[in-house]
C-alpha cells in the first residue's frame, strides 16, 4: 500500500475535510506514517523537516539498479565480512556529510521524476545533497545480513547508505528491508495499524486523535489572552519581548493559534489556525 493509499483510507474513516501524510514511505518500507487532519495539515511541514529513525537490513554480496530489493540484480560478489569491519563501515559514516540521489528516487528533473528517466533509460545530473546521520548502529549480523538502526536528517536515502557501505566493504550491497521506526516526536510503538483502526468504532477512532499542538512541543510558548488572539488570528504581530528571536508556537490558554516569527521582540505570524478549534487533530499509522 502507498502511502497516499493509507492516507485516503484513514481520510474516509474520519470523514475528514482536510488531511496529509508527514513524509512518503518508499512503497518497499513499512512502519510510521503520522497522518494530519484538518487544521494540524498546516503544521505537517514540521515533521517533513523532522529527524527520522529506521530500521533497515543490508543485504550484502548483491547489488541491485535501484539500491534495493526492487531492482534486477545488477552484480554479486563474495561477502567476507568480520564484524570489526562491519562496525567501522557504520561509524564512518556517522554526521554531516553529502549524498548523492538515487537514479530512482522521486525528484525530478526538467518536470520529469529521475525514475522516470531512468525507466526511459535516460541518466540525469544528480547533485549532492547534504545530510546529517546522527547514529548508526547494529542491531544483528548474520552474514550476508545486518540488520541497523539509523537515525538521520530529512532528505536522507537509506539505500544509498547502503549502497556505501557494501562498497566499503568491497562486496556490493543493497536495501533488502526497511522500516519507519520514528519522526520527529513520534515513535512506530504509538501507532495503530490501518486494519486495527478500520475495525474500531467512531468514538473509539476519535479518541486516539491527538491536539495539533503535539507538533510544536520542540518551540518556545508564547501564551497571549483572548483580545491578542483574536488578533493574532487576524493577521496582526503581536508584542513579544520574553522571547528570543526565531519561531514559537503561539497559546491561547490551551488552546494552539499559530506559529509566529519573533524578530527584535515582535511575534509575526506565520501559521494561523481557524476558530474550529476541534479539528486539530494528529494520528499515526
Amino acid at each position: 500500500m502507498s502511502s497516499n493509499a493509507a492516507l485516503q483510507k484513514a481520510k474516509w474513516l474520519y470523514r475528514a475535510e482536510k488531511a496529509g501524510h508527514t513524509g512518503t514511505l518508499d512503497p518497499l518500507a513499512s512502519g510510521l506514517l503520522p497522518l494530519c487532519f484538518g487544521e494540524a495539515t498546516k503544521f505537517a511541514q514540521r515533521l517533513l523537516d523532522a529527524r527520522k529513525g529506521y530500521r533497515a537490513t543490508f543485504r550484502f554480496g548483491v547489488t541491485t539498479t535501484t539500491g534495493d530489493a526492487e531492482g534486477d540484480i545488477r552484480q554479486t560478489r563474495p561477502v567476507a565480512i568480520t564484524l570489526e569491519a562491519l562496525q567501522s563501515a557504520l561509524a564512518q559514516r556517522l554526521g554531516a556529510q553529502m549524498q548523492t540521489p538515487p537514479l530512482y528516487a522521486a525528484l525530478k528533473f526538467e518536470g520529469r521524476a529521475y525514475y522516470e528517466h531512468a525507466r526511459a533509460g535516460r541518466d540525469v545530473p544528480r547533485t549532492p545533497r547534504p545530510i546529517v546521520v546522527h547514529a548508526f548502529d547494529l542491531v544483528e549480523w548474520r552474514t550476508p545480513d545486518a540488520v541497523v538502526d539509523i537515525a538521520c536528517s530529512k532528505g536522507t536515502y537509506v539505500r544509498v547508505l547502503a549502497e556505501d557501505v557494501g562498497e566499503a566493504l568491497g562486496c556490493g550491497a543493497h536495501l533488502a528491508a526497511l522500516r519507519r521506526t520514528a519522526t520527529g516526536g513520534f515513535n512506530l510503538d504509538d501507532a495503530v495499524p490501518l486494519e486495527a483502526l478500520a475495525a474500531m468504532s467512531e468514538v473509539e477512532r476519535d479518541q486516539l486523535l491527538l491536539p495539533s499542538s503535539c507538533l510544536v512541543t520542540d518551540l518556545p510558548r508564547l501564551c497571549v489572552d483572548a483580545d491578542a488572539g483574536r488578533r493574532f488570528r487576524n493577521g496582526q504581530a503581536l508584542p513579544a519581548a520574553q522571547c528570543a528571536d526565531g519561531d514559537c508556537a503561539v497559546f491561547a490558554g490551551p488552546a494552539l493559534l499559530g506559529l509566529a516569527e519573533v524578530q527584535a521582540g515582535v511575534a509575526h505570524p506565520r501559521r494561523v489556525v481557524s476558530s474550529r478549534l476541534a479539528e486539530n487533530t494528529v494520528f499515526g499509522l
